[in-house]
């Protein structure tokens, strides 16, 4: 049986770092313990804002990690050339808004088509694979399938939010679903990304076609109380968990 790859997002090291503007806690070194305790893979947001990674924390990073990056990015030129430069195994694109604290939904690829297709084919010219950062829409994922897209990775924030809150999430679960086997069955690869928790995870699991999940807030929190390994340790086992009885 193969389990869904677990990518751990380090942003909120940075921000945590970023907050009493020192050099520490290092976003490298959370890397390489994610690394060593058995992530598949490392994430990271450089905001066009830089509100937590950093330019030299991606150089950092991509030179020392010997599990891939996944750089997510907002589809501009300067994050284009940034990551054409530093060469990670994949870039993800997403919506970004200054005044957002977190990012809020997919990007909408139907509106944003001109501003995406000049800039996949840059990335991909460069060997790197492209995901997008999208909502559980039918319309949107085949307009990723059209102008280049590697990889989508469903947001599912709504569902995640809905189990944290105890509310009913059938109908954002049953939305995934339907989304993800449509994915499949166009040839997307599929990742899940944004709100996971220990409580959501499992449930996102049972859905066969998910290759990656992306998480990085409540992993670096929990480990606040748990630290790093047995925070991740506890998804890989979740994860698992779900896949064998899906």
């Amino acid at each position: 049986m193969t389990l869904p790859r677990l990518g751990v997002n380090i942003d909120h090291v940075a921000t945590l770092r970023n907050a009493r503007g020192e050099n520490y806690p290092s976003p490298l070194r959370a890397a390489l313990l994610c690394q060593e305790y058995g992530a598949d893979g490392i994430t990271t947001h450089l905001r066009e804002d830089r509100r937590h990674i950093r330019d030299d924390d991606i150089n950092e990073i991509i030179e020392n990690i010997s599990i891939p990056l996944n750089f997510e990015m907002a589809p501009t030129d300067e994050m284009v050339n940034i990551a054409v430069n530093a060469g990670p195994n994949a870039c993800c694109i997403v919506p970004e808004k200054r005044e957002e604290i977190t990012t809020e939904g997919g990007i909408d690829v139907r509106s944003n088509h001109n501003i995406l297709v000049p800039k996949i084919e840059k990335i991909k010219k460069n060997n790197i694979r492209v995901s997008l950062f999208i909502d559980a829409s039918m319309d949107q994922i085949k307009m990723a399938k059209e102008i280049g897209a590697d990889i989508v990775e469903l947001h599912t924030g709504e569902f995640c939010r809905k189990i944290n809150y105890n509310e009913d999430a059938s109908s954002e679960l049953e939305r995934i679903r339907e989304a993800a086997d449509f994915s499949n069955s166009i040839g997307l690869e599929l990742h899940f990304g944004h709100g996971i928790t220990f409580d959501s995870v499992g449930e996102l699991s049972k859905i066969k076609e998910v290759k990656e999940f992306n998480i990085g807030h409540f992993i670096i929190s929990e480990s606040v109380f748990l630290g790093l390994e047995k925070s991740i340790s506890k998804f890989r086992e979740l994860i698992k968990i779900g896949r064998e009885i899906q």
